[in-house]
């Protein structure tokens, strides 16, 4: 089996798994996932959820948060951790979307990398739930499980994990593929312990799980 053919019984046996999987970070403006999306880093999704209602119910709108000082932001965004380095972010990143881009997120890959704050991860992420656009997510669990899987060998770097993604993800799955990689890498293969390939929908086409399988039915 090529990889390209490894990828696509594995996408389709993800969507059978996980039909609903989507972007849990709660938003309804495109402006209010690139903040969320700061606030996500070494932070959970659940708890920048929470964080944001009280965001934004002081400031509502660009505008606003763009009008704010940095400290005002960091004593709300503080939970979420790194809260000054986020809070300087947010607010230059405000700033630029109002002053360049009229307030609006702009829908252009290298655009949104100018934007401060965001890297290609977050970029990819904008694109593909705002936009409708190609998009691959190599966060932790992405990279984590295509190693596992044997789609990438031995890359952690998150760039390189993604030009190695492009290659063999249909560009229309990328961006569904990845949010199911963080649903599957929550529930099954996850990260704190060994992956639980026993109940795992991949185990007879996963790398990791074939030589995990076989190892314990050994010792059965």
């Amino acid at each position: 089996m090529t990889k390209k053919q490894l990828a696509l019984e594995i996408i389709k046996r993800l969507k059978e798994a996980y039909p609903d999987a989507g972007c849990t970070l709660d938003y309804d403006e495109a402006w209010k996932l690139l903040v969320s999306v700061r606030l996500a880093a070494q932070c959970t999704d659940a708890r920048v959820n929470v964080i944001v209602e009280k965001l934004y119910e002081k400031f509502p709108d660009v505008d606003a948060l763009a009008a704010a000082g940095v400290s005002e932001i960091e004593e709300i965004v503080r939970p979420c951790g790194l809260g000054k380095s986020k809070a300087k972010d947010i607010s230059a990143c405000m700033k630029m979307l109002k002053e360049q881009y009229g307030g609006k997120v702009p829908d252009d890959f290298d655009a949104l990398l100018k934007l401060p704050g965001v890297g290609r991860k977050s970029a990819n992420l904008i694109m593909g739930d705002v936009f409708g656009k190609p998009a691959i997510v190599t966060d932790t669990h992405c990279i984590r499980l295509v190693n596992r899987m044997g789609l990438v060998k031995d890359i952690k770097e998150p760039k390189k994990v993604e030009m190695e993604l492009w290659k063999i993800i249909p560009p229309e799955e990328g961006n569904d593929f990845c949010h199911r990689l963080v649903e599957h890498g929550r529930d099954v293969c996850t990260a704190r312990t060994n992956p639980h390939c026993d109940r795992c929908v991949l185990n007879d086409i996963c790398a990791t799980g074939k030589k995990l399988m076989k190892a314990e039915q050994k010792t059965k």
